[in-house]
C-alpha cells in the first residue's frame, strides 16, 4: 500500500510548481512584448524610397549646443546609410550644414534643402542668404528648397513676412520653392499658398488635436491629401512631413510603438506609391534631444534610432521590445532573490501567493526600468525614477517576508520593516499624489507612471497597515480626486488612462484601509 505523501513534502511540491507557473507568467509578459510581428516590406537595396528628413546630430548633440559643432564624419556615414534606402533628404536649417549637397552628392542623394525661419530678422536673413546660394550652387543635387518650417505654427512670422519671403528666394533661385507647415496652417492663412511652387504640408496623425489611432491614421492622412490635391489644384502637393512615433506616452487612441511606426510607414509608403503622392518621412534617425521640449515620444521617430541601428521599421519582423529576454532573464533573477530572502512559506497559501508576489514585483520593477530608460529625460527624473524603484524594492521585500515562516535574521529584518510600513505607504502615496497632479495638470509630455505604483498598492490593498491618519486621508483624496478628470483629458479610449485609473484606485484603497486600521 502507497504511503501519503509527507505534509512538508506536498507543501514544497505545491510551492515549487507555483514558482514554474509564476516564472512562466513572467516570460509571457516579456515575450508578448517582444514577440516580432510581420508586415509587408515597404523598402529594401533594389526599391528606394523617395525621401526623409535628416537632422545630423548625435544622440549626445542638440541644435541648442554652445559652441554649435557638427561631425562631418558622422553626416557622411549618415548619408552613405541612407542612400541605401531613399533618393533623397530633406533638411531644416543651413547653419553647420554647408557640406550636404556634396556629400549627397558623393553618395547619389538629392536634397530638398530648408532654410530655419524665426522671429529673429538677422538670422533669418543669414539662413535664407545661405540656401540661395548653396542653391545655385548645386542645381544637381538640390531638387527645391523649403523657406521655413512651422513658423507660423511658433507663431514667430506673419504670412505676409513669409509670403515676402518665399518671393525673395524664388527671384533668386531656378529650382521649385516652397514652405512647410501643419496642414491646417495653409487654411489658417491663405496668402502664403500662391507665394509657393508647391504645398509642403506636415501629416502627423499622432501629434493632430484630434489624435488618430493606427486603425484611423492612413484613412486621415489619404483624406487631407485628397482635399488638399482639389483645393490647391493645379499646384501640387508635397507630404513633407508623416510618421509615427516609437515609443512614448499614449495619446487618447494613438499609442507609439515599434510596430505601429513599421505599420503606419508601411502602410503610408503603400498609399502613397498606388496614388502618386510625393512624399518625405520624418525622420531618418531619432533624436534624443526632442525629449527635452516634446517629451519622450520626441525623440523617437526615426527610421534608426539614435545610434543608427535599424528599428525594423521598412522591412523584416519588427519587435516593440527586442531585449525581451534580457528582462525576462533579469525578472527570473529578481524573483529568485525575493523567494530566497523570504525562505519557507508559512503555509500552502503563502506558497502560492508568494512566487505570485514575487513575479509581480519582478514585472512590474522590469517595466518601470523599461519605462525609464525610454522616458526620462532630465537628472530628475532619473532620481525620481530610483527612487521609486527603491521604494518597490523595499515594498517588494516587506511583503515576501510577511509569507515566510520566519526565524533568525529573516525575523529581526521583517520586524525592522514592519516598523517603519507606515513610511512605505506614506512615500508610496505621496508618489501617487504627485503624479495625479501632474497627469491632470500638466499630461501632455508626460509618462504613465503606472508600473512604479503597482506592487505598493497592491501590497498595502491586501496587507493594510497604519499611518497617520491627517497626510493619508490627504493623499487618498488628491489621488481619488484626479482619477476622473485624467480619464475625461485622456480619453475613455486611452488603456494607459485606464491601467492609472486602475492602479490609483487600488491606491486609494489601500490609503482607505490605513485610515480603518488606524
Amino acid at each position: 500500500m502507497d504511503r501519503p505523501m509527507p505534509r512538508a513534502t506536498r507543501l514544497l511540491s505545491f510551492y515549487l510548481l507555483a514558482c514554474l507557473l509564476a516564472l512562466a507568467g513572467l516570460g509571457a509578459l516579456w515575450y508578448g512584448l517582444g514577440r516580432p510581428v510581420h508586415l509587408p516590406d515597404a523598402a529594401s537595396p533594389t526599391h528606394k524610397l523617395q525621401c526623409a528628413s535628416y537632422t545630423p546630430f548625435d544622440k549626445d548633440q542638440s541644435p541648442f549646443d554652445q559652441p554649435f559643432r557638427l561631425r562631418p564624419a558622422r553626416m557622411g556615414a549618415d548619408l552613405a546609410l541612407l542612400a541605401e534606402r531613399f533618393q533623397c533628404i530633406r533638411t531644416y536649417s543651413m547653419t553647420g550644414l554647408e557640406a550636404i549637397p556634396a556629400l549627397a552628392r558623393k553618395h547619389g542623394l538629392k536634397v530638398m534643402l530648408g532654410a530655419w525661419v524665426n522671429a529673429n530678422p538677422v538670422d533669418t536673413d543669414k539662413e535664407v542668404d545661405a540656401l540661395i546660394a548653396s542653391a545655385n550652387a548645386n542645381p544637381d543635387v538640390v531638387t527645391a528648397v523649403i523657406v521655413g518650417n512651422e513658423a507660423l505654427l511658433r507663431k514667430e512670422v506673419t504670412g505676409e513676412r513669409l509670403a515676402g519671403l518665399i518671393a525673395r528666394v524664388k527671384s533668386q533661385v531656378n529650382v521649385p520653392v516652397t514652405y512647410a507647415d501643419v496642414w491646417e496652417f495653409w487654411l489658417q492663412h491663405p496668402q502664403v499658398a500662391p507665394a509657393v511652387d508647391f504645398l509642403t504640408i506636415h501629416l502627423l496623425p499622432y501629434w493632430e488635436d484630434d489624435p488618430r489611432g493606427i486603425d484611423d491614421a492612413l484613412a486621415h492622412v489619404a483624406e487631407v491629401r485628397r482635399v488638399f490635391g482639389q483645393r490647391f489644384a493645379p499646384k501640387d502637393i508635397l507630404i513633407g512631413e508623416t510618421g509615427w512615433p516609437s515609443e512614448g506616452r499614449q495619446r487618447e487612441t494613438a499609442v507609439p510603438s515599434r510596430a505601429n511606426e513599421a505599420r503606419f510607414i508601411r502602410g503610408f509608403v503603400a498609399l502613397a506609391e498606388a496614388n502618386g503622392w510625393r512624399y518625405n518621412l520624418i525622420e531618418a534617425f531619432d533624436q534624443p534631444w526632442k525629449r527635452a521640449s516634446e517629451g519622450a515620444v520626441g525623440g523617437y521617430w526615426g527610421l534608426y534610432d539614435a545610434d543608427r541601428q535599424d528599428k525594423g521599421v521598412l522591412e523584416g519582423p519588427v519587435s516593440n521590445l527586442s531585449h525581451w529576454r534580457q528582462w525576462w532573464l533579469a525578472g527570473a533573477g529578481l524573483m529568485l532573490a525575493t523567494l530566497l530572502l523570504a525562505g519557507q512559506p508559512a503555509n500552502r497559501r503563502a506558497a502560492l501567493v508568494l512566487p505570485l508576489l514575487a513575479a509581480v514585483g519582478a514585472g512590474s520593477l522590469g517595466l518601470w526600468g523599461e519605462l525609464m530608460r525610454t522616458h526620462a529625460r532630465f537628472a530628475a527624473e532619473w532620481v525620481w525614477a530610483a527612487g521609486l524603484a527603491g521604494l518597490n524594492l523595499v515594498v517588494l521585500a516587506h511583503g515576501a517576508l510577511a509569507l515566510a515562516g520566519l526565524n533568525g535574521w529573516r525575523q529581526r529584518l521583517f520586524a525592522w520593516l514592519e516598523q517603519r510600513a507606515g513610511w512605505w505607504l506614506l512615500a508610496a502615496g505621496f508618489a501617487a499624489a504627485v503624479s495625479m497632479l501632474a497627469m491632470v495638470f500638466d499630461a501632455r509630455y508626460r509618462s504613465f507612471p503606472t508600473p512604479a505604483l503597482v506592487l505598493p498598492a497592491l501590497v498595502y490593498l491586501l496587507r493594510p497597515v497604519t499611518a497617520p491618519r491627517a497626510e493619508v486621508a490627504l493623499l487618498a483624496f488628491i489621488v481619488g480626486a484626479g482619477i476622473a478628470p485624467q480619464l475625461f483629458i485622456e480619453g475613455l479610449a486611452s488603456q494607459q488612462a485606464w491601467g492609472w485609473a486602475i492602479v490609483s484606485a487600488m491606491m486609494v484603497a489601500a490609503l482607505w484601509r490605513s485610515l480603518r486600521k488606524a
